[in-house]
């Protein structure tokens, strides 16, 4: 080897690495000679390392092979149509008829050999193509041979045609699947394209239809591999009801569409009958039942009628369910027979009530435009009397029909919330959509209206029975106001029909057996109803707006007048009571010179004055004297009073009462929250006045009084009395004497104010100790004070 070291010096440099390495041998020899001679202990397990997880697959093979035979049968098919379409006339007629029969032979007959071998997706995609090749052949038989036959006439053979084979190969290959589906699809529309090319008219359009429902039905409950019919069968049987209810209304309800119709119901009956799951066809043939027996007992010309007709078969339809027997027992009729008819009742039944609602809306909705010109003596508008009446008819039939279901299903409060507000509506709207006298009809409502408000006051346990009160309340207090507004014609009418509901609303307010909200609700339309009565009376008697309020406040006196007679509803009342002293004191404002305004808040003072003589009104009190105090202000400023002394002292003097009777009662109670409130709104805002006014009068009669608190402060040993009266002394002393002292201080030389200040600051400093101990004794005497 060739290095650049001499021999002498390559042998030095192993010779001290041998020795590193001895040195490091016998270092770590001895260290494992003592760790040899330790305890042993268990070595640490290593965790062996997690196999790796396979890559996620986004597809199943089974999945990945359906996409691509699917994939493959489509391109063949495009292939085949392309083929057939453009390059059809490339060949002679033995080309065509060998390739079609080749191609179409061989795409039919391969899938056998493929279930032979298990390959059933493959078999099933070739089917596909064979089936679709089947198309294809019909189409070239129609355009080589038979071209001059109508088209839709040979649609319908070929697809009958075409059903028959295709349904002859899904048995002859029982191991394929798609053929006993594409042959139901094809079965559709022989019959309804056979009508079409006949030129048949919609009826017979129906009949086919119905026809081929009816085939359907029997494919399906005969052949176990004809399911596909049952989904087919129902788009046909909904599009057979759909030309039958049709017809039905635009031909007046002729015998041939309720025929169709008639054969609509009794196969859907027959298939409830049959298959437990299937009500829904019971449904649609209660559906085709009503229209078919309603239709031709329908007056001509007559909606109203009709829909009473078509109600009244509805409503027979219900019976198997609600009642329990008609022809036959209700045992003896499948659950899914008795649910469809049930169903196809309700509905029509639901549709005739909302039918009606949607009528009587307008007709009272009308009243409104009453409130454009109050006591105008209009004459309103009444509607038909035939449809009028029919409408009526339909609210109190539905709403019995409802109140007999609440009968039957106690536990389901739904049938008697419908029943409440079906016969309500169908009494309240009665007399207005037949046109009766305007006397009749505010009669009539007042009755109505009374007559929910009692349903609403009758006791019931809780549970179900309650949201039947609720009904009826709302429907009472939806009564109440479009009476009350369509009384608004006539003078006396407003009287009579607003006492009314005064006196009614007081009565359900002291019927005690009834429920506390319904109770509360009616005392607070007592007496909304009675500040609109006296409201009424005062527009009568020509009084100025602001004049009204006087009238208006007798109503929440009277509710304080009856105090707890109210009972458990005289909170509500009370509130209510507010709203109306509300409503006096805005009327009173309503004049801009504020003659009214002054009286009217005196009056509501002297209203909560007279409630909080109550133990558990003392609260009210304070808004007697807040009402007082702003009577008071109303009028000084009325009259053209400026000064702020006459503002305040109505302020100041209740005040200092309740402070002193305060500290009669609670000896501890600090003159701060006694007497400061009331002394600091009088003397402050007379301070500010006194030091804008150049007169003398004013600081004097201020520094009078502030003297006289001082004293009085100090003789009772009060901490407010002393120290407000003395510093409102003390100000009232600076400004009569800031003239003076300023006339001093601008003829004094300008050294001396420094020299002066510099004098006081060495006084200070040399007092400062004694100071301190005197202020301290200074605030001992003064937390001695009250």
């Amino acid at each position: 080897m060739n290095t650049p070291l001499s021999p002498a010096e390559e042998l030095a440099l192993i010779a001290g690495e041998l020795a590193r390495l001895d040195a490091r041998r016998a270092h770590l020899a001895a260290r494992r000679d003592w760790l040899l001679r330790l305890p042993p202990t268990p070595w640490p397990s290593t965790p062996a390392p997690a196999p790796p997880s396979p890559p996620v697959k986004d597809a199943s093979g089974r999945g990945a092979q359906n996409v691509l035979l699917t994939l493959g049968a489509v391109l063949l098919s495009v292939a085949a149509l392309a083929f057939t379409l453009v390059s059809w006339g490339s060949l002679g007629i033995a080309g065509r008829a060998a390739v079609l029969a080749v191609v179409t032979a061989g795409a039919l007959v391969a899938p056998l050999p493929l279930l032979r071998r298990g390959l059933r997706s493959t078999a099933e995609s070739v089917a596909a193509l064979g089936l679709s090749l089947t198309v294809l052949d019909a189409y070239a038989v129609h355009a080589v041979g038979m071209s001059g036959i109508d088209g839709v006439a040979y649609t319908a053979g070929a697809a009958a045609v075409l059903a028959a084979l295709w349904a002859g190969y899904g048995r002859a290959l029982p191991g394929l699947r798609l053929p006993w589906p594409v042959a139901v699809v094809a079965a559709q529309f022989p019959l309804p394209l056979a009508a079409l090319a006949s030129a048949a008219d919609p009826v017979g359009v129906g009949w086919a239809l119905l026809v081929t429902v009816a085939l359907d039905v029997v494919a399906a409950m005969t052949v176990a591999r004809a399911r596909a019919a049952w989904p087919a069968g129902a788009a046909l049987g909904v599009a057979a009801l759909a030309v039958g209810l049709v017809e039905s209304a635009l031909t007046r309800g002729a015998m041939a569409p309720a025929l169709l119709l008639a054969a609509v119901a009794a196969l859907g009956v027959a298939v409830a009958w049959r298959v437990p799951r299937a009500w829904a066809a019971a449904l649609a043939g209660g559906l085709a039942a009503v229209v078919a027996v309603g239709g031709p007992l329908s007056p001509r010309g007559d909606t109203g009628w009709a829909v009473v007709a078509h109600l009244a078969v509805a409503l027979v339809l219900t019976l198997p369910a609600a009642v329990g027997a008609t022809a036959l027992p209700a045992t003896a009729l499948p659950a899914a027979v008795r649910r469809g008819l049930a169903g196809a009742g309700l509905g029509v039944a639901a549709a005739a009530a909302l039918w009606a609602l949607a009528s009587v809306a307008p007709a009272l909705s009308s009243r409104l435009r009453v409130l454009g010109e109050v006591w105008a003596a209009t004459t309103p508008e009444a509607d038909r009397p035939g449809t009028g009446a029919a409408v009526a008819v339909t609210l109190l039939v539905t709403a019995g029909a409802a109140a007999r279901a609440a009968r039957l299903f106690p536990a389901r409060p739904e049938a008697g919330v419908l029943a409440v507000v079906l016969g309500w509506a169908g009494l309240f709207a009665a007399p207005v959509l037949l046109g009766l006298p305007v006397a009749v009809v505010l009669a009539a409502h007042l009755s109505v209206t009374v007559a929910a408000g009692a349903l609403a006051l009758r006791p019931r346990p809780a549970g179900p029975g309650v949201g039947i009160g609720i009904a009826a309340a709302g429907c009472a207090l939806l009564g109440a106001g479009s009476t009350a507004v369509g009384a608004l014609d006539g003078r006396l009418a407003t009287v009579l029909v607003l006492g009314t509901l005064t006196a009614a609303g007081a009565a359900g307010a002291a019927y005690r057996p009834g429920p506390r909200w319904a109770r509360g609700g009616a005392a607070v339309l007592a007496v909304g109803w009675a500040t609109a009565l006296v409201v009424a009376l005062c527009a009568l008697s020509g009084l100025a707006v602001a004049w009204w309020a006087p009238p208006v406040l007798a109503v929440p006196a009277a509710v304080v007048a009856f105090g707890p007679r109210w009972g458990a509803v005289r909170v509500p009342a009370e509130a209510a009571s507010i709203a109306s002293g509300v409503l006096a004191l805005a009327l009173a404002a309503s004049d801009p010179s504020a003659r009214a305004l002054a009286p009217a808040l005196a009056l509501a003072g002297v209203v909560c004055a007279a409630a909080a003589v109550r133990a558990d009104r003392r609260r009210l009190g304070w808004a007697a004297w807040a009402l007082f105090v702003t009577a008071t202000w109303v009028r000084l400023s009325a009259s053209g009073v400026a000064w702020p002394e006459a503002y305040t002292l109505p302020v100041t003097v209740p005040a200092l009462v309740v402070g002193f009777v305060r500290r009669r009662r609670d000896p501890a109670a600090s003159s701060w929250t006694a007497y400061a409130p009331g002394l600091a709104a009088t003397l402050l805002p007379a301070l500010v006045a006194a030091w804008g006014d150049p007169h003398w009068l004013r600081p004097l009669l201020l520094g009078l009084a502030a003297l006289a608190l001082t004293l009085v402060g100090a003789r009772q040993r009060l901490q407010a009395p002393l120290l407000l009266g003395g510093a409102t002394l003390a100000a009232v002393a600076l400004h009569e004497l800031a003239p003076y002292v300023v006339q001093v201080v601008g003829a004094l030389p300008r050294w001396l104010p420094p020299a002066l200040a510099g004098l006081l600051l060495l006084l200070v400093g040399a007092t400062y100790e004694r100071r301190l101990r005197d202020a301290r004794r200074l605030r001992n005497a003064f937390g001695r004070l009250g």
